[in-house]
């Protein structure tokens, strides 16, 4: 068979001209519910705890992408799970996504986030949720878990002073918080391991460069494991995304599989 020859420079063009449709697709249509499953091991020693970080439902209506994410959480058999704020953006979506957070079968900790704020929510339906699975809503708390070997400290990011908790050095110290730069707040306190959301990763990051566009109390730490001077923090990509930019690329939404 004789194929019709392709000039180079049409080739190129032709090129030029896909890979923004392609990138598009990718962001518009792939990548907003393409969860993926990160492994991160916290600490020298061989790890004696295994739990999953996940953050940022905003959940809007779409119940079938939460259970997905619930059953995948589920198919983990974590010891326990930590969210890390930003259940939804409107109050109307609250009851549906703690019917569905409530098939969670590990103890569920928890954080709130600006959004869950915003929305002027009582926090009293997801005390209960959280509550029924074994953990607990977190506001300026903590709770000794796992046979007392994790002193599990939860913020709420509302004012400066609020991490300055008693902390235990005989254990692992964990704090969960939603904004990532109140990192820089922690003073001389320091943790085993610190959980963030909030930032999405920016949603779009683009290769060698990073997210077009972050939220405030971000700053530097935007997606990934930084190591900082209260211990090591983990950002956490998100599993919805903010308003209606239903956009990821090159940022797929996680869960995150920590061992320490």
């Amino acid at each position: 068979m004789n194929f019709p020859k392709i000039s180079r420079r049409k080739f190129i063009a032709t090129a030029l001209l896909a890979t923004p449709v392609a990138m598009f697709a990718d962001a518009k249509y792939l990548e907003p519910t393409w969860l993926k499953v990160r492994r991160l091991r916290i600490g020298g020693s061989p790890p004696a705890h295994r739990f999953v970080h996940f953050s940022d439902l905003h959940h809007k209506g779409d119940r079938d992408y939460l259970k997905s994410v619930v059953d995948k959480i589920n198919s983990l058999t974590p010891d326990f799970v930590c969210f890390t704020g930003d259940i939804i953006e409107e109050e109307k979506f609250l009851a549906e996504v703690l019917a569905i957070l409530s098939g969670i079968k590990s103890p569920m900790f928890g954080v709130p986030g600006n959004h869950d704020y915003w929305s002027k929510i009582s926090f009293e339906p997801i005390h209960k949720c959280f509550n029924a699975t074994g953990g607990a809503w977190l506001l300026d708390e903590q709770r000794t878990i796992a046979g007392g070997k994790i002193n599990l400290v939860g913020i709420t990011c509302s004012h400066n002073n609020q991490a300055l908790l008693p902390l235990n050095p005989a254990v692992k110290n964990i704090l969960l918080m939603h904004y990532p730069a109140w990192v820089k707040k922690l003073g001389s306190q320091k943790f085993d391991l610190i959980l963030a959301g909030h930032s999405h990763g920016g949603q779009v990051q683009i290769p060698f460069y990073g997210p077009l566009i972050v939220p405030f109390a971000v700053d530097e730490y935007d997606l990934g494991l930084y190591q900082t001077q209260a211990g090591p923090l983990y950002v956490n990509s998100g599993i919805g995304y903010i308003f209606d930019y239903n956009f990821r690329f090159n940022c797929r939404p996680e869960i995150t599989v920590i061992e320490i």
